[in-house]
């Protein structure tokens, strides 16, 4: 972050300084877990069910932190001071922002305050601001943009799907004035929450992947979805770009939302950045023509899943739009790594058992891509065993049969050769693929991940590989663990 003062703090989020004069600078990062805090850093009390953050004030303090952004008033004997020299001790610094019931959300409001104006002084310094939405794919796309632009400069992004109200003012926090890209996911769990994030940290580049099913049950439809998700070009200025998937019809209409220039991408051959020549090596791994108006070069992506073409056409567009060349934007694509976890994350045990832990979360679109590729690393001349071990896709409201239902018939149309349905909410899964075409004993309905454990200990045999995937309510993560031996059952 910047270096502002408390005083400069307190008077940009409305706050009032208290057992203070103001004159303490802070000069660290902004942190709400104490135990990561630096010297000169400005912690963040905030109220949860479990663990109130004003009851870490006093360790916070012990860490040198320069003041606490809190909701109320910190007991001043618990504020422990560090030793000063001669002359010079006065109590550390608290800036304070009031919050009648307790709740937190004046101290994010707060949060929100302070990242707008760090984000608007840096821009003004040459920062650019890139949002990524959709309904799928923004982690890893998110992680390919920062790692094109990262030759380019200095490159701010969050750690996984930190992507909400306190996430995405805590990312916009990180930057400073080395930093030149800040590279942003949007989430939303209904209407106007894209545009309460843009508002935070304006961006210049705006990305929209996709409009699929996941949380339909909290917007009523897929349209409902495109609203929100299209908040964000809204949010674009004139001199801006907006970066539109044209194989997603529901993408390409937000074209009219928008004052800033559009850049289709995708295979049509209507995009601006397209992939031609698309095909996938036997481990899932795209490789592809990128052709741009700057010129073509040839990508080889190490992401297993062709999904992902479509995320690095995205991630291109806005590194070609920053000034890098279409060869170093290629051999950056193609040097790209799986940042985040328990995404596509391939691991392969001393057997030769092959887990594809994709456990992070599921909606019917990254659920049908992931059967895909497990199907693509599965199929060819020395054909090995394919497990899909699959749980709920929450919130998808009154779809929510259908769409289990769909995913596993779709596993029977690929010759997945057996499918594992953990729990009950998941069942229409099972029922789906008994009643596709002729399967016997193909899928199986477990009740929890400890039986998809012990089903999948007893019958797996080496060289199978398997697919790892389910909301994240569901802990399907626990199997991938358990397989690859980094947990029990």
């Amino acid at each position: 972050m910047i270096a502002l003062t408390l005083a400069e703090i307190a008077e940009i989020v409305g706050g009032r300084l208290h057992r203070t004069d103001g004159g303490e600078r802070v000069t660290g990062s902004v942190e709400f877990d104490s135990r990561r805090l630096t010297p000169g850093g400005l912690f963040v009390a905030l109220p949860g069910e479990r663990v109130d953050g004003h009851d870490f004030a006093a360790k916070a303090v012990a860490c040198g932190a320069a003041g606490v952004l809190a909701a109320r008033e910190v007991d001043a004997a618990a504020v422990i001071v560090p030793p000063l020299p001669p002359g010079q001790a006065h109590e550390r610094s608290v800036a304070l922002v009031a919050d009648s019931d307790g709740s937190g959300a004046a101290v994010l409001a707060a949060l929100a305050k302070l990242a707008r104006h760090v984000v608007d002084t840096l821009s003004r310094d040459g920062l650019t601001v890139v949002g990524v939405t959709g309904s799928s794919g923004k982690t890893s796309t998110k992680d390919l943009i920062a790692q094109v632009l990262e030759p380019l400069g200095p490159t701010v992004a969050p750690p996984g799907s930190f992507n909400n109200e306190l996430g995405h003012p805590w990312t916009a926090l990180r930057a400073d004035t080395d930093t030149r890209h800040l590279v942003l996911e949007l989430s939303a769990r209904g209407p106007g929450h894209i545009a309460e994030l843009a508002a935070v940290a304006p961006p210049r580049i705006g990305v929209v992947l996709n409009v699929g099913s996941a949380h339909v049950g909290e917007f009523g439809s897929r349209e409902g979805i495109a609203r929100t998700k299209g908040e964000l070009v809204e949010a674009l200025p004139q001199h801006g770009m907006a970066v539109l998937n044209l194989d997603d019809p529901l993408v390409a209409a937000m074209a009219e939302r928008t004052k800033a220039r559009i850049v289709g991408v995708g295979e049509s051959e209507a995009a601006t950045v397209r992939a031609e020549d698309v095909r996938l090596d036997e481990h899932a791994r795209a490789s592809f023509r990128l052709v741009a108006p700057q010129g073509e070069a040839d990508v080889t992506l190490s992401l297993v899943g062709e999904h992902h073409v479509g995320n690095a056409l995205a991630a291109a567009a806005v590194a070609l739009e920053l000034g890098s060349p279409v060869a170093d934007v290629a051999a950056h694509l193609s040097g790209a790594q799986r940042r985040s976890q328990r995404r596509m994350e391939v691991s392969t045990r001393a057997d030769g058992l092959t887990v594809l832990n994709d456990s992070y979360n599921a909606n019917p679109e990254s659920m049908r891509a992931a059967l895909k590729t497990l199907a693509s690393m599965t199929s060819g001349a020395a054909r090995r065993r394919s497990w899909a071990v699959l749980g709920v896709m929450g919130e998808l409201g009154a779809d929510s049969v259908s769409a289990h239902d769909e995913i596993g018939r779709l596993a029977v149309r690929l010759n997945i050769s057996r499918l594992v349905v953990v729990g009950e909410q998941a069942a229409a899964m099972h029922h789906g693929a008994s009643h596709e075409g002729s399967w016997g004993e193909e899928s199986v309905l477990v009740p929890d991940t400890d039986a998809a454990i012990a089903l999948l200990r007893e019958q797996l045999r080496p060289d199978d590989v398997v697919l790892v995937k389910a909301s994240k309510v569901a802990e399907l993560w626990r199997v991938a663990d358990a397989l690859l031996g980094e947990g029990t059952a």
